[in-house]
């Protein structure tokens, strides 16, 4: 009869030729010595669809991104990227994808329109291709004015919205984004996702992201939530915050030990969680509650909060903690997932096609 993992392999294989989806993913998993980044990851991403894959530093992104970009291949399970599979069938992978790295990656002492030509060149466009492809991508990203600036001028928006450009010049059917806006400031964050949905609306492309921001993660049409290498919950993002579907009250009083127990005497149908420093409730009306809660609890309170849920509750609801948006550490994920990045050059040029 076969296990259930190789039951959904065989789906995935079965139905590759399905056009509606541009990526499917059947129980994908990757291990490493003293590591396993992912166990058993499946999903399907429609085309023209922007996809989200949600979670903390450590939970599988990287490994997730780095396989489908054929950067990294899995132990087991299958992916295939617009038809081809992402082991046997690489080059043809790279050929129809663009990719936004984490870290940036244009060479400083060139221009912006000489940092495309060089992308241009790898990927086998001719020259008229590039000089038609330019104006329109620059104009885009609005970097028409600064093409013949050297990159090292640019700032950090600026050089985040060329390496869009570049990631697209070859007209990719998929655009996959790497922690797109990570360490650019609100305003640039959010200029960067109105491209990357004018974008959508304009070539119907489809973009698969990862990030550890809950704003972005609630701009998807979809959102994976990764933890531990494990999809724990797949849907659209009012969907998902559906499953908690009562009002947050979030409160800290002087004595948290006293408000807990007074709490639960008083309001035993309500479950009350302890969140860090805080008492966490969830209630169906929140704003006729709060004022019951204030009097009933004899601790004073020192902060209170009311809000609807958000993605960060799910992740919370779901795991039992917190995602970590901060965590500056590096774990053993991220660094298995090294490269050198001269390798690009190989990496990303095509072998079958020459410049004209």
């Amino acid at each position: 009869m076969g296990t259930l993992s190789e039951k959904v392999e065989q789906i995935i294989e079965e139905s590759q030729n399905d056009t509606s989806e541009v990526i499917q993913v059947g129980n994908l998993k990757k291990r490493y010595t003293n590591i396993t980044a992912l166990n058993g990851v499946s999903f399907s991403v429609k085309r023209g669809e922007v996809f989200g894959l949600l979670g903390p530093n450590g939970a599988g992104k990287t490994t997730t991104i780095n396989i489908l970009c054929t950067l990294s291949q899995p132990s087991s399970g299958v992916a295939y990227v617009n038809g081809y599979d992402v082991v046997h069938e690489s080059a043809e992978v790279r050929n129809s994808i663009g990719l936004l790295f984490q870290e940036t990656i244009l060479d400083n002492h060139l221009t912006a329109e000489e940092n495309l030509y060089l992308h241009a060149m790898l990927y086998g466009l001719s020259r008229k291709e590039y000089f038609e492809r330019k104006k329109d991508l620059l104009k885009f990203c609005e970097l028409w004015n600064k093409r013949k600036a050297k990159v090292e001028t640019f700032s950090g928006g600026m050089k985040r919205r060329l390496e869009l450009a570049r990631a697209l010049i070859h007209h990719p059917q998929v655009l996959f984004l790497d922690e797109p806006t990570i360490g650019l400031d609100p305003q640039t964050r959010k200029k960067i996702w109105d491209y990357i949905f004018s974008l959508r609306k304009k070539k119907n492309i489809t973009i698969f992201l990862t990030t550890q921001y809950l704003s972005e993660a609630e701009n998807c049409d979809r959102v994976a939530i990764l933890d531990n290498g494990i999809i724990v919950a797949l849907d659209r993002p009012e969907n998902l915050k559906r499953m908690i579907g009562e009002d947050i009250i979030s409160f800290r009083t002087e004595n948290n030990q006293i408000a807990e127990r007074e709490f639960q005497e008083k309001f035993s149908k309500f479950p009350i969680k302890r969140v860090g420093k805080e008492l966490r409730v969830k209630v169906d009306n929140g704003d006729k509650f709060l004022p019951i809660l204030v009097k009933a609890i004899s601790p004073r309170i020192i902060s209170m909060e009311l809000r609807r849920p958000t993605l960060e509750d799910v992740f919370l609801e779901i795991t039992g903690r917190k995602i970590r948006e901060n965590n500056k550490e590096i774990n053993e994920e991220e660094e298995e997932e090294k490269f050198d990045l001269s390798s690009l050059f190989s990496i990303f040029g095509p072998s079958n096609k020459k410049n004209e």
